[in-house]
């Protein structure tokens, strides 16, 4: 899906909960925005299913970076966006 509406923490939420759901006694519909994502009880395997996800369903391409440095939910929103901004319109 090819989109120009920014990556928000809706989306990051359905993709977290369709590629590794949720960890017991986390709630993501709460104000998760600044928490770790250890935390909320995603591991680097999850976050690699989610971010494969990501570029799938948004035809961009995050570097390996992107989601070893974001480490909240805020900062890989900020890295999607960023994506989808230079990625070039068709």
């Amino acid at each position: 899906m090819s989109t120009t509406s920014p990556f928000t923490l809706d989306d990051l939420r359905r993709i977290l909960l369709e590629a590794a759901g949720e960890e017991e006694g986390v709630d993501l519909s709460g104000d998760i925005i600044d928490t770790d994502f250890q935390a909320l009880g995603y591991e680097s395997l999850a976050l690699l299913e989610t971010g494969s996800r990501i570029e799938r369903e948004y035809d961009i391409s995050l570097d390996d970076s992107a989601l070893t440095d974001a480490v909240t939910p805020r900062g890989l929103i900020d890295a999607v966006n960023s994506r989808l901004t230079a990625a070039p319109s068709v």
